[in-house]
């Protein structure tokens, strides 16, 4: 679970409900025709612009801003350059039984286990990682235009309580209920996208972003174990996915700081 996003999202509630108990009853910004307003006509949109497969979709990806699992690039390294080891010291074909729970480095280590050509599991790595991004990318677009479309709606609702109440002015009793839906449509309207769709999509997209970044070095991994390189080389090489103060120290600068005492 990703901590950082159920702290914004009580930050949020805090923010908004503080805000309002502490001017004025919770009710008076409870507006049935606006929610309607806003709720179901960003929806309508929704499903205007994208297709029922891809809906589907969306709350598969959305969930993945709270439901994740942390790509620990170092554990990763790790366990290539053990499977780097266990090829080199039995061989390639061993790491077909060799018990892995990410299922895409399980993927990598079966077709480097059936001796296929590095082309060909570059190709075929690579194109479940396009796959990967191309659904993230929806699942983005989606919550995009989710974004966009709240305020517009909100717009829009006050847009129909200005008239309501244009055409009222005569009648002071109306005028109360039809500023409510011009003004509460665009607090709707903009607490879905500043509050909910767009935090959602950058978030998305930077779980994608690790994720992705997971998946290429279980790619480089896999080629050098298949070109038959040593484990502490292909160790080496993976460390360069990692920010200079994350990568091992070598032996020389481990030892550096006693050489100078």
């Amino acid at each position: 679970m990703d901590l950082a996003t159920i702290i914004g999202v009580v930050l949020i509630a805090l923010a908004l409900l503080g805000s309002i108990l502490l001017s004025a009853p919770l009710t008076t910004f409870y507006d049935l025709p606006s929610i309607l307003c806003v709720g179901i006509g960003t929806m309508g949109t929704t499903f205007i612009k994208w297709p029922l497969d891809s809906l589907k979709s969306l709350g598969t990806v959305t969930l993945k801003a709270v439901f994740f699992k942390n790509c620990d690039v170092k554990a990763t390294i790790e366990e290539i350059g053990t499977l780097a080891e266990t090829a080199r010291r039995e061989s390639v074909f061993a790491l077909e039984k060799v018990p892995i729970e990410d299922a895409f480095m399980k993927k990598a280590m079966t077709l480097a286990a059936d001796n296929r050509p590095p082309e060909v599991i570059q190709s075929i790595l690579q194109l479940e990682i396009d796959n990967m991004v191309e659904r993230h990318k929806t699942g983005g677009d989606m919550l995009d235009g989710i974004a966009a479309d709240g305020p517009s709606f909100g717009l829009l609702g006050t847009i129909i309580g200005l008239v309501i109440m244009l055409k009222n002015m005569s009648d002071p009793s109306a005028i109360g209920p039809a500023m409510a839906v011009a003004l509460l449509t665009t607090f709707y309207g903009s607490i879905i996208a500043n509050c909910i769709a767009g935090p959602l999509k950058q978030k998305i997209g930077l779980r994608s972003g690790e994720e992705v970044n997971k998946m290429n070095i279980i790619v480089a991994g896999t080629l050098g174990i298949v070109a038959g390189e040593n484990p502490r080389l292909i160790r080496e090489k993976l460390a360069a996915f990692l920010a200079p103060n994350d990568r091992p120290k070598s032996d020389e600068e481990q030892a550096s700081p006693a050489a100078k005492a």
